[in-house]
């Protein structure tokens, strides 16, 4: 691809894996999408295509979950959409149910598709594709903890928010611990030494899971 672009000669896409914009990124993206049948997860700036938000609009019509982190150039009501907090989104991550997820520089927006050299890459290898769905969980988890915090009274807003940014790492459990807490007793009962109790039951939680984890990868090597 470098020297057909270095020569100025056509390039043609030899596989089906290889994302590049603009040879083959429209047909193969649009191939993944509908090929969703229970979730899609996504990391995508601005997703503003026409042609990929019907894709996306009519997957979610026939009951996929999907998830966005960042955000959409037409709103939806059947595309959740969260934008990422406290970083710049750069990746452009396209995860299908669980199995393959794509990588790469393309966003669904019709110049990165259809005018710019962009590529990327879709995988199916098991652990890659575990570790982006944590990554996004942990992400997901976290805006949705900044939501319930706003609910929390004013002089436990910041307490909270250092104690969940410190523990980032353990995002999914440490988040949801705290937005257990705050659901059940609403906010107007909420202490600080219950959700300092909360977080730490999250991180004993967490790190014997992780523990747990490390023991199944060492007896499977």
């Amino acid at each position: 691809m470098l020297e057909a672009d270095n020569d100025r000669t056509p390039y043609k896409a030899g596989l089906d894996t290889f994302v590049v914009s603009p040879v083959n990124a429209r047909k193969q993206l649009l191939a993944l999408i509908h090929r969703a049948e229970k979730e899609l997860l996504l990391y995508d700036p601005k997703i503003a295509d026409p042609e990929m938000l019907r894709a996306l609009n009519e997957r979610a019509k026939h009951g996929v979950d999907i998830r966005v982190i960042g955000a959409l150039g037409r709103r939806s009501h059947r595309l959740q959409v969260h934008p990422l907090s406290g970083f710049r989104l750069h990746t452009r991550t396209i995860i299908r149910d669980r199995r393959e997820a794509f990588v790469g520089s393309q966003s669904l927006r019709k110049a990165e598709l259809d005018s710019r050299r962009e590529v990327g890459v879709i995988v199916r290898d098991s652990k890659v594709v575990s570790g982006l769905i944590n990554t996004f969980e942990a992400d997901w988890s976290a805006k949705e903890t900044a939501l319930t915090i706003q609910d929390a009274p004013h002089e436990l807003k910041k307490t909270l928010k250092e104690m969940v940014e410190k523990l980032s790492p353990l995002n999914p459990l440490v988040k949801e611990a705290v937005k257990d807490v705050v659901s059940k007793k609403g906010s107007a009962s909420l202490n600080m030494k219950e959700v300092k109790e909360t977080v730490e039951k999250a991180v004993k939680e967490a790190v014997r899971e992780r523990v747990q984890e490390m023991l199944n990868e060492s007896a499977e090597q």
